[in-house]
């Protein structure tokens, strides 16, 4: 047996709809702009962080200034403003890392649980031994990293916070 007739068979055999399909979903979010830029190269994947920082400042800096007056106090206005433009790349990734560990618990389970209609009608798939197989190895080997950078983002931007309220503190 060929490997397409193998793909075929196995997908003849697959109730889940298409869209539903954990293999599916990650070919999806592979190619999608939002989710695929975390997986670039380190550069691709710190500039739309950086420029949705750079974008918060727009509504930061103002309303740090209305409390702190940067001529006054200039340390607590970028403290201010710096921290609380963390919140939309911070939002953006929390997203992002959501989508991504979704489909890697659905590609990492034996068995699928889908909908054919709506939320009243779900059922379950096994997985067939090689989809199963080939699934896990997507989710270690291209999903988990992508995981694990975000994770680590996430250390950076609360080590950042904590560097800026121990700051703070001394200011």
């Amino acid at each position: 047996m060929n490997g397409d007739t193998k793909k075929s068979s196995i997908s003849a055999r697959c109730p889940v709809p298409v869209d539903q399909i954990p293999i599916k979903q990650y070919e999806s979010m592979s190619e999608s702009w939002f989710y695929s830029w975390v997986g670039r190269s380190l550069r691709q994947y710190v500039t739309p962080i950086v420029c949705l920082w750079l974008l918060s400042w727009a509504v930061t800096g103002p309303m740090a200034a209305a409390s702190f007056a940067p001529a006054k106090m200039p340390p607590q206005f970028v403290i201010s403003a710096s921290l609380g433009a963390l919140l939309l790349p911070t939002l953006a990734l929390v997203q992002i890392y959501t989508g991504w560990y979704h489909v890697c618990d659905r590609l990492a389970q034996q068995a699928v649980p889908y909908e054919e209609s709506g939320w009243y009608d779900g059922q379950t798939w096994q997985k067939p031994e090689e989809v199963y197989n080939r699934d896990c190895l997507v989710a270690d080997y291209q999903i988990k990293p992508i995981l694990h950078r975000l994770q680590k983002t996430f250390a950076i931007i609360c080590g950042t916070i904590a560097f800026g309220l121990v700051t703070w503190q001394f200011i």
